[in-house]
């Protein structure tokens, strides 16, 4: 019972992250700026991003949960507010400041910060420790196209 609070407290914190950095992000990924943008050809539609941010941060949420469990402490706390921080940020400071430069800083400190996580406790909580396996994967995606619009546009 008490994984399963967590878990649920966990999550509408994550989501409640997406939730704010949809606003934070204006009318960006409709805007005639980023449509004018040149863009990765490996860029998903627009509806994946929405899919897999969801998946992500559910995934996140029970790796989260188990490591809170394991490791009740504020180096936790601090590490998953910069996260937030991070995560929610890249929305303001790309999609609607249009700083593309700092939103690729942004979202690569989050992506070494993710990778922090899945390396740093494997030996707390072993296996489920993939559960933030594909935070990491889809933020390499996302890191590569941040880098593309910045090396061409």
């Amino acid at each position: 019972m008490k994984f399963t609070l967590t878990f649920l407290g966990f999550l509408a914190i994550n989501l409640g992250a997406l939730f704010l950095g949809t606003l934070l992000m204006n009318d960006g990924p409709t805007s005639s700026w980023y449509f004018d943008l040149e863009k990765a050809p490996w860029t998903p539609a627009g509806w994946v991003f929405g899919a897999a941010w969801t998946c992500v941060m559910v995934f996140f949420s029970v790796f989260i949960s188990y490591l809170y469990q394991n490791l009740e402490s504020r180096k936790l706390w601090f590490l998953f507010g910069i996260q937030f921080v991070l995560n929610v940020s890249w929305n303001y400071i790309f999609m609607n400041k249009h700083l593309i430069e700092l939103g690729l800083i942004n979202i690569t400190l989050l992506t070494v910060l993710m990778f922090y996580f899945f390396i740093a406790f494997k030996d707390l909580i072993s296996h489920m420790r993939f559960f933030v396996l594909p935070y990491c994967v889809w933020l390499l995606l996302a890191s590569s196209l941040n880098l593309y619009v910045v090396l061409y546009n």
